[in-house]
């Protein structure tokens, strides 16, 4: 073969392998070349590398290189190496920071610092959840103390009410929380230009039982009247003890005669039912003095001298009861109290009262027969 197209040869076979190499897709064998089984098997060499080379680029790590040769022994140790790093990366993923690599230069040292750090990390990050934990446990007792100490706070408070408004013996409202709820009841009586009615009651010979069956059974007697008169009671009234064997009532919404049935309910209750002392049954009785407070009579003056006033024409009234006969009722005159000269009225007097005809017999109020 001449010389000059050996050389034409050459520089065909060098431009299609360049051409192979860098061309994006696989160019035809020139069919000149057609005949040297070399270049031809050289072709498909590095068409295979070339695939290979692909798959790689893509992440595909799924394909074997079946080609031998120096460069795809390169490849496959390559492939093996990517393969081996990719499970080390699961493992990394599942928690093994144990995993380097000592294969792959500067990425090797980047890898392995990686992990390094990703175990501190997350060593640290265990540490400070389980210090958080501790931490929101702590905080939830603290929070079950504090809430547990406002129960108790509140309960407290709620038991150092009750005691403050409260007479300990009997349970019903004590001298000074019933004043504060009769002259709130006065008022909202007038606002609603509706009646209403104060009672005193005492009970009859009671130093007598004191004295025959001691101050203990005294006491029994005193909650045994608090028990009935309670039953007989509507919710609208209020019930407080005024002082010793003395108890008041306030009955809402009542003109004389309803005031008078209430307090006869009471009275009758008590007296047909006995006390259970230990000594055996005992009956007791009471005698009551009774107040209406008429809605005319306005809401202005309705303040503690007022119902100190009223309070007095109801002892005034019990007074009468007690003269009477005991376990009665007694109502004191309807007279408006702010036009009144309290100091005439009294269990110890009968000096009239200024502006009111002296009473000359006691009203003891509807006939009982009418019933209750």
């Amino acid at each position: 073969m001449p010389e000059d197209i050996q050389q034409e040869l050459a520089l065909t076979a060098v431009r299609y392998l360049v051409q192979l190499v860098n061309a994006p897709t696989v160019p035809d064998i020139p069919p000149e070349l057609e005949r040297f089984p070399d270049l031809a098997s050289l072709r498909d060499t590095v068409v295979a590398l070339r695939e290979h080379l692909v798959r790689l680029s893509k992440g595909d790590l799924s394909q074997d290189l079946t080609t031998r040769g120096f460069m795809a022994g390169l490849l496959k140790s390559h492939l093996a190496n990517m393969r081996h790093l990719t499970w080390q990366v699961e493992q990394v993923s599942q928690g093994d920071f144990t995993q380097r690599v000592d294969f792959m230069g500067e990425f090797s040292k980047a890898f392995n610092n990686m992990v390094v750090q990703l175990d501190t990390t997350l060593s640290n990050l265990r540490t400070t959840e389980e210090a958080l934990t501790e931490l929101t446990v702590s905080l939830r007792h603290q929070v079950d103390l504090r809430n547990s100490a406002m129960e108790a706070l509140r309960e407290s408070e709620a038991r150092f009410k009750y005691l403050a408004e409260h007479d300990p013996l009997t349970g019903v409202l004590n001298r000074r929380s019933f004043l504060l709820l009769a002259e709130t009841g006065m008022k909202k009586a007038a606002h609603r230009d509706r009646p209403c009615c104060l009672a005193l009651l005492d009970v009859d010979h009671f130093k007598r039982l004191n004295d025959t069956y001691g101050h203990l059974e005294g006491d029994t007697a005193l909650k045994h009247l608090v028990a009935l008169a309670t039953r007989n009671l509507r919710k609208s009234d209020s019930m407080g003890r005024y002082g010793g064997e003395e108890f008041i009532f306030f009955f809402a919404d009542a003109d004389i005669e309803q005031g008078w049935r209430a307090a006869e309910r009471i009275r009758a209750a008590l007296a047909g039912t006995p006390v259970p002392l230990k000594a055996g049954p005992v009956y007791i009785t009471a005698s009551l003095g009774l107040c209406v407070i008429m809605p005319e009579w306005g809401a202005e003056s309705r303040g503690a001298p007022f119902l100190q006033k009223v309070i007095s024409m109801a002892d005034a009234a019990l007074y009468r009861a007690k003269q009477e006969g005991r376990n009665r009722i007694c109502t004191a005159p309807v007279s408006n109290p702010a036009l009144l000269v309290t100091e005439g009225i009294g269990r110890n007097t009968d000096a009239p009262v200024q502006g009111v005809a002296p009473i000359e017999s006691p009203t003891t109020g509807p006939d009982p027969a009418k019933g209750v």
